[in-house]
């Protein structure tokens, strides 16, 4: 049996009792290092789970999934997912893969920040198109994310932009040569994510548009989502750019049309109330 398990969004006690049953009976037991991160490590779920954890990294999930797979058709084997285990596409493709093999799967759910962003007050249903916003390079810089989040806008729906993760990647160098040499894990703060937006938006008007999103459209700010120290920051874009939340994972919402409910709830978390009092009020229901 195949166990694709969810492990929350906290430490290492938010895994659920019946994904902590699965792994203790599990003889090769993975985490998949690559798409989220926990605020502890793998020394600290190690110890609790009561089992050595093997790193699953993009590598070997993506292109050597078959050695992940071995032994799974005549023992259990266990597939670990910060968050849930759907939350990621590839792991889409290591069910199909186990199934190709005939090998059964079983998946153990748990919390993810598609649906733990209803902290901040917002209603889930109002969201629209999920996006992930990637760091720019000084030769690449895409905008597909901010035409999505427009949409999304112009339909009134909210926007969960999730941030970009840089975890054992190697540079263009030593990636031309072969070399296995990565660069330092990268989180994408708050802070950037809303630094290209607005750099967006400053480039769409010099070329004569205007944008449904501006620096007073609000926004919500999230980091360590779950854990303890959990952080969550409302107002508008501008103040994004220098919110100070701390260590990573970061979060943001770019808000569409809000219920007068969804405002209150969001006016607790405010870096400066008089944003919502000169903004908010002109985008609810």
């Amino acid at each position: 049996m195949l166990y694709l398990v969810g492990l929350g969004l906290g430490d290492a006690k938010d895994i659920t009792v019946k994904g902590l049953e699965a792994v203790r009976r599990c003889r090769r037991v993975y985490l998949e290092a690559y798409t989220s991160v926990l605020t502890v490590g793998k020394e600290a779920l190690e110890e609790f789970y009561g089992k050595e954890l093997i790193l699953a990294d993009r590598e070997m999930v993506e292109q050597e999934a078959d050695s992940l797979l071995k032994e799974a058709d005549v023992c259990d084997v266990a597939f670990l997912v910060v968050g849930d285990p759907f939350g990621a596409t590839t792991h889409s493709d290591l069910v199909l893969r186990a199934v190709k093999l005939g090998i059964p799967y079983k998946v153990i759910h748990n919390a993810s920040i598609m649906n733990a962003v209803g902290c901040c007050g917002l209603q889930l249903y109002n969201f629209g198109e999920t996006v992930s916003i990637v760091f720019w390079t000084d030769t690449w810089k895409p905008e597909s994310f901010f035409d999505k989040i427009e949409k999304n806008r112009q339909n009134g729906m909210h926007t969960l932009c999730l941030l970009d993760i840089k975890v054992k990647e190697q540079s263009l160098e030593n990636l031309m040569k072969g070399r296995k040499i990565y660069e330092p894990p990268r989180y994408m703060s708050v802070n950037q994510a809303a630094e290209q937006l607005l750099a967006i938006i400053q480039n769409r008007r010099l070329q004569g548009e205007n944008t449904e999103i501006t620096e007073n459209t609000i926004c919500v700010a999230l980091a360590r989502v779950g854990a303890l120290d959990e952080k969550i920051a409302s107002g508008t874009l501008q103040q994004m750019s220098t919110v100070e939340l701390g260590a990573p994972l970061h979060s943001l919402i770019v808000t569409g049309t809000m219920h007068p409910l969804e405002l209150e709830m969001l006016k607790l978390f405010s870096v400066d109330s008089s944003s919502f009092e000169n903004n908010a009020c002109q985008r609810t229901t």
